[in-house]
């Protein structure tokens, strides 16, 4: 199979779809890898450590798109590269398709295969290809945090950890998936006084059994939720359904209990935030103001940390990488019913139910596209 790798065009996007070691891994099974220029980077990689791999260089994102079976990427295609996709060609990347109908409809009149990073799912019920970026958005939440909550970047001027006599910032953080529970231990070490909220009681106990006194948790009833607000310096959203869009769990009347100059970390943007003022936004400009409340809502976080991002990512897609380009799309998802879970859309049909459910759209049981 011939695998291409473009450059990422997101702005402010640094990292690459795959990394030499990925690469080798692939010519190694007999397939060829087709990698633009630079692509990597970005992330620390050089067109020679893609040579030295095996790898062949391709000048253009056209070319690569024009030639290859299938695309691996890192973010969702743009625009310009939904119109390089064709009938018959696997696409294989991160697409948050539920608030994102315009990108939805694209891939379905492209004819392409696309498989979804974050709808991937394992034997334990997670998402395996989402949680690396989980795991790193939710350690940098804090850090951001801190940053807009400076007073020359419009927040309260909160110090996280306090000084003697003074006390630390009261972070709540909304969700205790794997996301939620990173950004808590981060923001703990930091200093913070920092509250868990989730539903799950089983999610709690394992938060509180693992973590003890380090954080404190809390069910995420709409009237407790109300009453931390009310107290917090910084409110980290992170919530999950996996493909499906973000619950609004912040409304804008609720900005108005909140302290002046208070953050709000929304790391649910991809799947269209969980406060309801939120809009994505560019590390180039990462924050804006509501209401006296500070959003930093960045839609690609890890970014920032490229090449531990980039490693960590690849070191979750390399096997389905390889499943994929070894069997075939069909084969391969035939013999994982957790790479199936991946299935968003094939040769003009949805395939995603949350999807589907989220943009109103008739969807095809991925059963079925199997035999289609």
């Amino acid at each position: 199979m011939k695998i291409g790798c473009p450059t990422e065009i997101k702005p402010q996007e640094f990292r690459v779809g795959m990394t030499p070691n990925a690469a080798q891994e692939a010519v190694a099974h007999g397939h060829e890898v087709l990698i633009q220029s630079g692509a990597g980077l970005g992330s620390g990689f050089t067109n020679e450590d893609y040579i030295a791999a095996g790898a062949v260089i391709i000048d253009t994102a056209e070319e690569i798109f024009a030639s290859a079976d299938m695309i691996v990427k890192v973010k969702e295609p743009q625009a310009i590269e939904r119109k390089m996709l064709r009938e018959g060609q696997l696409l294989f990347t991160y697409l948050h398709l539920a608030p994102d109908p315009e990108q939805t409809h694209d891939l379905l009149a492209s004819g392409c295969t696309a498989i979804a990073y974050e709808t991937v799912t394992d034997a334990s019920g997670g998402l395996p290809l989402l949680a690396p970026m989980s795991e790193v958005a939710g350690r940098l939440a804090p850090q951001v945090g801190a940053w807009t909550l400076q007073k020359a970047n419009g927040g309260r001027g909160v110090l996280m950890g306090g000084v003697p006599g003074v006390g630390p910032a009261k972070v709540l953080v909304i969700g205790g998936g794997v996301v939620g529970t990173h950004a808590a231990r981060i923001a703990a070490g930091m200093g913070a006084d920092v509250t868990v909220l989730d539903r799950s009681l089983p999610r709690m106990r394992y938060l509180d059994d693992v973590f003890g006194k380090v954080f404190k948790t809390g069910f995420s009833s709409a009237g407790y939720t109300a009453e931390l607000l009310q107290q917090a310096d910084m409110v980290i959203g992170a919530v999950l359904i996996p493909g499906a869009a973000a619950p609004k769990l912040v409304s804008r009347a609720q900005l108005a209990t909140m302290k002046p100059g208070a953050a709000l970390v929304d790391v649910a943007i991809d799947q269209g935030g969980c406060f309801e003022t939120s809009r994505a936004t560019t590390h180039a400009d990462p924050i804006y103001d509501v209401d006296g409340i500070m959003h930093y809502c960045v839609a690609n976080m890890p970014g920032a940390v490229a090449r531990t991002s980039t490693i960590a990512l690849g070191n979750a897609t390399l096997p389905f990488l390889l499943a994929l380009a070894d069997k075939g799309w069909r084969k391969a998802c035939e013999d994982d019913p957790h790479l199936l879970n991946g299935l968003n859309v094939h040769a003009g049909q949805l395939t995603y139910y949350a999807v589907g459910k989220a943009l109103e759209l008739d969807v095809l049981a991925p059963a079925l596209a199997l035999k289609a």
